[in-house]
């Protein structure tokens, strides 16, 4: 067996990284992403990389702060697929969980699609409890640029960050 360590860096997302964010979604993903980047200036919300050595991104993901107040809301969280179950996605949570934390919130909340087993293991994991389910819907561009609506059902989960 081999094993390989990551030395991971986490920091704010920049405009800069976007061009290197291909494999978290489609040009429309990442603008929307970059409308995010730009809701932090306001303090709305915060936007996390984390970069290998090179300082390229990883994984991305935000916390909305105003999403629901008084709770930190994880939201477009993604680790490039090769490095998946790989302990990337774990830190990406812990870092933004400590966002949480440095504003005085106590209070971490996502949603997790219910086909996707392997994330909620993960949430699971790091002490998030489902309390409830709600559907979610957004906009997708295929590969030939046409728009379908993706529409789901997610878990909610929540952690008490004290």
């Amino acid at each position: 067996m081999i094993s390989v360590a990551l030395e991971l860096t986490v920091r704010d997302l920049l405009h800069s990284d976007l061009a290197s964010c291909g494999w978290a979604g489609s040009a429309r993903h990442l603008d929307g992403v970059a409308k995010q980047l730009d809701r932090r200036r306001h303090g709305e919300v915060d936007y996390l990389a984390i970069c290998a050595r090179s300082g390229i991104p990883i994984a991305k993901g935000g916390v909305d702060y105003l999403a629901k107040g008084g709770v930190g809301t994880l939201w477009q969280l993604a680790v490039h697929p090769a490095l998946q179950s790989c302990g990337v996605g774990t830190v990406l949570v812990e870092a933004a969980e400590q966002r949480i934390r440095n504003r005085g919130l106590r209070q971490a909340e996502l949603g997790v699609e219910e086909d996707n087993p392997r994330a909620r293991a993960l949430y699971e994991r790091l002490g998030y409890r489902a309390y409830g389910r709600e559907p979610d819907a957004w906009d997708e561009e295929a590969a030939d640029g046409t728009l379908r609506r993706h529409e789901t059902m997610c878990t909610m989960m929540r952690k008490d960050l004290s």
